[in-house]
């Protein structure tokens, strides 16, 4: 476990890369890749499907399904006998003759020693369970971000779009203004610029989407093609839970792992007990045959002091995983408040811009571009107070992006288990 608790809602992209490097290598776009992207055929999926498609299919997932698998056959390795001893003497130990003796033994676990190890062993299945959980937990995480990221990109991909269609009607005015005489050149040159650097802007944010697309298909791992919806509502669909999913999962793995440390105990007092030996032996006599007869023993652990220690040191353990617990309860609830407060914050600042901003933009663009083709406007003002109302939609969307952030970390808080 990190000694040291940071709350840190990190944007997306530092997400996105520090749990790319965890599951694999990372992800490498060359041009070509990203180029083909735009051109192929593309299935477009909705939130929930990506998730169900992400669960399925992801690797990572598979593993821990493998794992289960694992635990689950070990189990049949709870009786554990000792292997059989064969034991063939020949030679005079009965009489100067050349006698011949063939014996077998089998020592066999007394006491719970099984039945221990077959708890342990159902402990074990049911920590890789745990584990799993998590792992679906923290992917369903990084598919929401990914999905809503690449909503975002198409965002301002349609504002991109609006102020192409605002500077080139305001082209057009200007061309029509300087050939009247009404205007210099210079509003010329300076809307051919802006169309161009919002036609260079496009093009860049082309290469944004693959590049968000490429992150969804990561994390969801398929070969398919696949694109969020873009009927979906640009806002996350938050819907607050007083029963914490990421708390539970939390406590129900730590809980877990404590019973496994428990029955790691109970296997090694149990280990503490004798075996029991038994044995078949034939041997000839002065070389007359055929004499037999059987034996029985005990092994007992004489120096048990390896087993009680193993047992106290998985008490230990059982010590450290509550404590464990007990701390990132601690973490959970700091974080949540944080993260609460974020979203708060990023809620407020999203109504104002849905509710009166975006409102005020329409007027001011609306309002600027009448006054600017009627001539009531200089050329300065109206680039001005279009600047304005731009820059007021692009706080939209971006206020809707941090919205969404804040909302999925709050949905889903980060768990701390290592």
């Amino acid at each position: 476990m990190k000694t040291q608790y940071k709350i840190n809602i990190k944007p997306f992209a530092n997400f996105a890369k520090n749990l790319c490097f965890r599951w694999l290598s990372g992800l490498r776009l060359s041009t070509f890749l990203l180029a083909g992207t735009m051109l192929s055929a593309q299935s477009k999926i909705s939130l929930e499907k990506a998730i169900e498609l992400a669960k399925s299919s992801n690797i990572d997932l598979k593993i821990a399904d493998k794992e289960i698998e694992k635990q689950i056959l070990l189990k049949k390795t709870a009786f554990q006998p000792d292997p059989l001893q064969v034991q063939y003497q020949g030679g005079q130990f009965n009489s100067v003759d050349f006698d011949h003796n063939v014996s077998v033994q089998q020592f066999f676990p007394l006491g719970n020693v099984t039945k221990a190890n077959r708890q342990l062993q159902e402990e074990l299945a049911k920590l890789a369970e745990k584990r799993k959980a998590l792992s679906s937990y923290e992917l369903e995480k990084a598919v929401t971000l990914a999905y809503y990221q690449y909503l975002y990109g198409i965002s301002i991909q349609k504002l991109n779009s609006e102020l192409n269609e605002i500077y080139t009607k305001f082209l057009k005015n200007a061309e029509l203004r300087f050939k009247t005489g009404e205007s210099g050149n210079i509003e010329v040159i300076s809307a051919k610029a802006k169309v161009k650097e919002i036609e260079t802007q496009k093009e860049q944010l082309n290469y944004d989407l693959a590049i968000y697309q490429k992150q969804l298909q990561f994390f969801v791992q398929t070969d398919e093609n696949i694109i969020p919806d873009e009927t979906t509502s640009l806002q996350y669909p938050f819907i607050e839970n007083k029963d914490s999913k990421a708390e539970s999962l939390m406590t129900d793995f730590y809980q877990q792992q404590i019973s496994v440390y428990q029955k790691e105990a109970g296997t090694f007092k149990a280990n503490r007990t004798p075996k029991l030996g038994l044995g078949y032996f034939a041997q000839t006599i002065n070389t007359e045959s055929l004499f037999q007869g059987f034996t029985a023993g005990l092994q007992i652990p004489l120096f048990g002091g390896v087993n009680t220690a193993k047992a106290k040191a998985a008490q230990i353990s059982i010590s450290q995983s509550q404590l464990a617990l007990d701390k990132n309860k601690i973490i959970m609830n700091l974080q949540k408040e944080e993260l609460q407060n974020n979203f708060q914050k990023q809620q407020k600042n999203l109504n104002y811009y849905q509710n009166e901003g975006l409102q005020y933009a329409n007027q001011i663009i609306e309002t600027a571009q009448k006054s600017y083709a009627n001539g009531d406007m200089s050329y300065w003002s109206y680039i001005s107070f279009l600047n304005q109302a731009i820059d007021i939609k692009k706080q939209l969307a971006e206020a809707t992006h941090s919205f969404n952030q804040s909302a999925i970390e709050l949905q889903f808080p980060t768990i701390k288990n290592n």
